[in-house]
């Protein structure tokens, strides 16, 4: 099973989405929550250029936040993404 981060804020309501999402599949992950974590969230910019949450790495690689984790779940990819290791 693929490795799973998900960085999140206590009460976004993409990221309560997007964890849904995996939980509906079973998936587990690890959630960093950023809220009041201001240094971890400037840490998650230099990495990702992106001072929104969620964002989601599967297996180290960026997806992106929860309209990309749905749209990859709409096209059919996400069961392939999660299945690798």
């Amino acid at each position: 099973m693929a490795k799973v981060e998900i960085y999140t804020t206590t009460f976004c309501p993409y990221c309560i989405r997007a964890k849904a999402l995996l939980d509906s599949k079973g998936v587990s992950y690890t959630e960093t929550d950023l809220q009041g974590r201001p240094q971890e969230l400037s840490d998650l910019k230099k990495r990702t250029g992106h001072m929104t949450v969620p964002q989601i790495f599967i297996n180290g690689t960026l997806v992106g936040g929860f309209s990309e984790l749905r749209a990859l779940e709409d096209a059919g990819e996400l069961d392939r993404l999660l299945s690798r290791s």
